[in-house]
């Protein structure tokens, strides 16, 4: 094997597919990036066994060939070249990396023991824009669970229903939804996918609205085709949690706030909790006005902001990092929180009741959070 491959453009590659080599694994050849230049394309693959990545580089095919090489000395050497065309060859179980006055001979290993990616029949999939597809996993992804005890929480629901895009996350102690309306009606489909697949797309995508990601499904995986790259994921089997049935339009107390108002305040109280401290923050809900309490072996803190209110006073505490990750996902000036009791989750969302008409979401929203238990500091 003989190629010629701007220095730039093949970090660029391996940046991407790097993000499927396992950290630990009982396979070596798992440990590698397989050089796949034996067509008329150059492609760069990686592949965990749960989560396989393949990128198309442009280059120059002066021998065709294929090779596996180790990942960890293949990305950081490349990333160190200088900026020029990087000549890779092989010689029996030798690769050879000359770059400028720069030469490298390294260890490589026979490609045909790489695991390819599994073969993803392209039909029945959707297409949306990369930015919305970023969108959607950036402002609910925070809520998985990061517990393997139970695998379904460390994925995401993905959900088609007609011309309806919903994904959910949940942790056990809150709810993120988002729901988009596709361009076109496609089958009725429920899948799992793994957060860390989820993670590693948003860094591949490049949040352009002008850019499509096309999404293929089968009863085990997923294929995410963005650009030039293909992403396959083992999907998480079982039945996700009947989300539904969680949800209410039931309340007693509906307030409407000024976010990065209500979000500056929570996140100056914060400044009292220590990293391991779960002290909640305490919202005393009245007409008009709403006090924010914390209280830590640090200090106390109380502030008072302007709301409006229709219904109930209520005093209620949450997980102040629950309710700072949902409000940074929202970008309306005003949110809505719909409250039940001291005990029943908050609602944070814009897809009951009347919606703000300086809404600047193209995205339905939903976060539930669970409040906490505290001694009144009254």
């Amino acid at each position: 094997m003989k190629l010629v491959i701007n220095k730039n453009e093949l970090a660029a590659a391996i940046q991407i597919v790097v993000r499927a080599v396992p950290s630990k694994t009982t396979m070596p050849i798992l440990e590698c990036i397989l050089i796949d230049a034996s067509s008329d394309q150059i492609k760069l693959i990686a592949n965990d066994m749960e989560l396989g990545i393949e990128t198309v580089v442009e280059g120059v095919i002066e021998e065709r060939g294929i090779v596996a090489i180790d990942a960890g000395i293949f990305s950081n050497l490349v990333r160190k070249l200088p900026d020029a065309d990087v000549r890779i060859s092989t010689n029996v179980d030798h690769i050879s990396i000359v770059c400028e006055n720069a030469r490298f001979n390294i260890v490589g290993r026979d490609g045909s023991d790489f695991a390819y990616l599994p073969e993803i029949e392209r039909r029945e999939g959707i297409v949306l824009s990369q930015l919305s597809l970023r969108d959607m996993i950036t402002k609910t992804i925070f809520s998985i669970s990061q517990n393997e005890s139970n695998k379904m929480m460390t994925g995401e629901l993905l959900e088609i229903h007609g011309d309806t895009l919903r994904v959910v996350a949940l942790d056990g102690h809150r709810i993120s939804i988002r729901k988009l309306e596709l361009p076109e009606v496609y089958p009725d489909r429920k899948v799992i996918i793994p957060g860390k697949t989820l993670n590693e797309i948003n860094k591949i995508l490049n949040g352009s609205a002008d850019k499509q990601v096309s999404i293929f499904f089968t009863d085990k995986h997923v294929l995410f085709e963005i650009d030039q790259s293909l992403v396959v994921s083992r999907l998480i089997e079982g039945d996700y949690f009947r989300i539904d049935q969680m949800l209410s339009t039931d309340y007693e107390t509906r307030i409407r706030i000024n976010r990065q108002e209500f979000l500056n305040c929570i996140d100056r109280a914060t400044l009292l909790v220590k990293e391991d401290d779960k002290k909640p923050i305490i919202l005393l809900i009245k007409d008009g006005s709403m006090e924010l309490r914390m209280n830590t072996t640090l200090g106390s803190m109380n502030e008072v902001i302007s709301i409006e209110k229709s219904g109930s006073d209520l005093n209620i505490g949450f997980n102040p990092k629950f309710l700072i990750d949902a409000l940074r996902a929202i970008s309306d000036e005003e949110v809505t929180i719909y409250l039940l009791s001291q005990k029943a989750p908050c609602f944070i969302r814009n897809d009951v009741e009347e919606k703000s008409e300086d809404s600047t979401e193209k995205q339905e929203y939903c976060y539930l959070i669970l409040p906490v238990n505290f001694i009144s500091i009254d």
